[in-house]
């Protein structure tokens, strides 16, 4: 039974539930024997509520959401639940057993949807880095390769999805949190728009408007059904993004109009070389977009190119290190120091304590600025962006570690690798990442597609002619159920 229904999507595993030909408790009963066996290869799962689970699985009542019955996990990163343990990838937070108070509104809509909560997934500390690898929990692996990299900050997620652990998993984007992961283990990874879902009822919003909550899946009709599921401003929320004009799940359903898209097949501002399999990536998405009917061209927005992006997205970042710390500090009733952290989020908190107001808030002018630069290319009549979701595959195990001596090095070398994914944190835009293209050595190498702010609608209909034309979801990595 566990290996019969490894690699069902969320959709059809509550379908099986629906038409009772399986029950919510053997669903979650062949999860957890899945995560017995495979995560101590990967190391995805580092807070297993498997009892609980199994208790929970057995008052699933089927109440309308889309998801009933369906195993699920959390990235221990954010949408929190009462009584649980928290720790974003940190020591400190680990050894005070820190745990929250009550549900975010996140958690809540995710329960809403019937799915059964298994555990915590892992996550490098604090969100920084792109690649899965706290000191705190040691390194999540990759299920297609286990010496290299899950990618980050969505990291354990992601080989929990990719290895069939379970079909659909939380995930959250500050950098490219959710489309790096989805690249590196081929997975279905939508940034949504700024905006779409709520950080409440703690915060406002994350990463100072950088962040967003989503989820990793194997398919598009997952991933849409879960955001018309979790979409929507809750009490209090500083702002929202506009609804759309029919649900996300019926979007995913039907054939995009004719689009112009254009592709960008190169680094953003000529700094360096593409890797050749990205670049071979982008290519063939773009000859298949051309054969689908859609207008293809080689054309980006310019603001792009600004070398600029790097060094705004950093103060930001830069801030919310400090404020971080100071706030997880005050949450635990002591002080934090460099002792505490990595090197590189140690550096990240001083830079954020060494610029001054007045310089934050020129970082925030320029955002706004480099946002409209962007917005007037989708402006002009372009309806989606092409490009790779990162410049190159999947990279070993402890490419980004920090060294002491030099942490910025760390953080340099993972903004270079997200240069295709954080301008559209700044921008608010969403964003997807396909897995549409493969390394001879069988590496998966996503393909990320850019819509204009609160165009998720679009992004996932055209996803589902993809997927429709270029089917991955008979690909099983070398770990799996």
């Amino acid at each position: 039974m566990s290996d019969d229904l490894a690699f069902l999507d969320a959709t059809a595993q509550a379908e099986l539930v629906r038409r009772r030909q399986v029950s919510p408790a053997e669903l979650t009963d062949a999860a957890i024997r899945r995560i017995e066996r495979l995560n101590p290869a990967l190391n995805a799962v580092i807070h297993p509520f498997l009892d609980r689970a199994r208790e929970e699985a057995r008052s699933v009542r089927d109440t309308g959401g889309p998801f009933p019955g369906v195993p699920f996990l959390m990235k221990d990163l954010m949408c929190y639940t009462a009584g649980d343990p928290m720790h974003m990838g940190t020591r400190f937070l680990r050894d005070a057993d820190f745990r929250t108070p009550h549900d975010s509104y996140l958690a809540q809509k995710f329960r809403g949807t019937g799915v059964v909560y298994l555990g915590r997934t892992n996550t490098p500390e604090l969100g920084t880095l792109p690649a899965t690898e706290p000191d705190a929990y040691g390194p999540s692996r990759n299920p297609w390769d286990p010496t290299r990299s899950t990618g980050g900050s969505s990291g354990g997620s992601a080989a929990a999805v990719a290895s069939g652990m379970v079909p659909i998993a939380h995930a959250n984007d500050g950098g490219g949190s959710i489309r790096i992961p989805a690249s590196e283990c081929g997975l279905v990874g939508l940034k949504p728009s700024r905006g779409r879902t709520s950080f409440g009822p703690d915060l406002g919003e994350g990463v100072y408007g950088l962040a967003v909550e989503g989820i990793l899946s194997r398919s598009v009709r997952d991933t849409a059904a879960m955001l018309d599921a979790i979409a929507g401003a809750m009490p209090g929320d500083p702002y929202t993004a506009p609804p759309p004009a029919r649900p996300f799940a019926a979007a995913a359903a039907e054939r995009p109009r004719r689009l112009r898209i254009g592709f960008l097949d190169r680094l953003p501002g000529g700094a360096g070389t593409l890797d050749p399999e990205c670049q071979a990536g982008v290519r063939a998405t773009a000859a298949l977009l051309g054969e689908l009917s859609h207008h293809v061209e080689q054309a980006h927005p310019e603001a792009l190119d600004d070398p600029a992006c790097g060094q705004h997205f950093t103060v930001v970042y830069a801030a919310n290190a400090a404020r971080l710390l100071d706030g997880l500090g005050e949450l635990i009733g002591r002080t934090l120091g460099p002792a505490d952290v990595d090197p590189l989020n140690w550096l990240m908190a001083e830079m954020g304590r060494a610029a001054s107001a007045p310089q934050y808030l020129a970082t925030i002018d320029w955002i706004h600025g480099f946002t409209r630069r962007l917005a007037a290319w989708w402006a002009q009549g372009f309806d989606v962006l092409l490009t790779p979701t990162l410049p190159e595959p999947p990279p070993p195990l402890g490419t980004f570690r920090p060294d002491p001596d030099n942490p910025a090095l760390a953080g340099l070398r993972a903004g270079l690798f997200a240069c295709f994914t954080l301008p559209f944190n700044l921008s608010g835009q969403p964003a997807i990442s396909l897995p549409l293209h493969w390394t001879a050595a069988g590496l998966p190498v996503g393909m990320q597609l850019v819509a204009a702010y609160g165009g998720e609608d679009l992004l996932l209909s055209l996803a589902g002619e993809l997927e429709a034309a270029r089917t991955w979801a008979e690909r099983r990595p070398a770990v799996h159920a």
